[in-house]
């Protein structure tokens, strides 16, 4: 049996340069739950995901701590084999030479591109294949990633993440640049994968990014949980207005949401 808990953060104290982003901030996110974390530009979404990928760390204080699927330290080559995490920085830096197969297994080494010191089974070579027939992605094997269309290179990134099966999948503003059909797309597949059991923990201020399969939001603004709890409980007009700052209605049509400014 698993930890009860994917993420635990307790009382952090984060700085990003000079800048103090969290100020005893604690947050806990429990195993095989589906949530969203939503919030404006500055809410400190990005420092949460730096906070998870253990590119920051919070101040060594007494009773702070970050643990991840139950543990404070981890090798962050093993951590990336638990925690799978998709996001367009890594869209933007990735090598446009490299083909789609090769995409999907750097994930195996959290690279770049693969390289010639770098070691590929028979196992490995099958999970890549089927994971291209998985995304609907095929005619990317050989294709450059450069040539690929925003919403293929989305994809092949995806697989990347996923080719470790990992405990859980991040998504940081999955359908940011997509076209419409892309972007329908893609969160279908996202939605197939939590159909089939994966834990989705979307981190966005895009609301019509969350699926049906979402069970429970968290707002974050400025730094600190606004709400947290049960989607029907948290996402509504009245809270949405708080915390993007302008008033908003929000729609709800089959499970999926989106908002509207407010009726003057």
């Amino acid at each position: 049996m698993g930890p009860r808990n994917i993420i635990e953060i307790k009382n952090a104290h984060v700085y990003r340069g000079e800048t103090k982003v969290f100020n005893r901030f604690s947050l806990e996110i429990r195993a095989r739950q589906s949530v969203a974390v939503i919030g404006p530009n500055g809410a400190g979404k990005t420092t949460l995901l730096k906070l998870l990928t253990r590119e920051l760390y919070p101040l060594n204080q007494k009773g702070s701590y970050v643990r991840i699927l139950g543990e404070t330290l981890w090798n962050v080559w093993e951590l990336r084999a638990h925690l799978g995490i998709v996001s367009s920085d890594l869209q933007e830096h990735y090598i446009g030479d490299a083909q789609g197969i090769n995409v999907l297994l750097s994930g195996l080494y959290s690279s770049v591109d693969i390289w010639s010191h770098q070691r590929f089974t028979r196992a490995d070579m099958k999970r890549a294949e089927e994971t291209l027939q998985l995304l609907e992605v095929p005619h990317c094997r050989n294709k450059r990633f450069s040539d690929m269309s925003t919403g293929e290179q989305r994809r092949l990134l995806l697989g990347r993440a996923l080719i470790h099966d990992p405990d859980v999948l991040v998504l940081d503003e999955p359908t940011s640049g997509l076209d419409v059909k892309a972007c329908f797309q893609y969160m279908e597949i996202v939605r197939n994968l939590m159909r089939a059991g994966k834990t989705v923990v979307l981190v966005t201020h895009h609301i019509h990014e969350i699926p049906p399969e979402i069970t429970r939001i968290i707002l974050l603004k400025t730094g600190k949980v606004m709400a947290d709890g049960e989607k029907s409980r948290v996402l509504t007009s009245r809270n949405l207005t708080k915390l993007f700052g302008i008033p908003v209605e929000l729609i709800r049509v089959d499970g999926l949401y989106q908002i509207m400014p407010a009726a003057k």
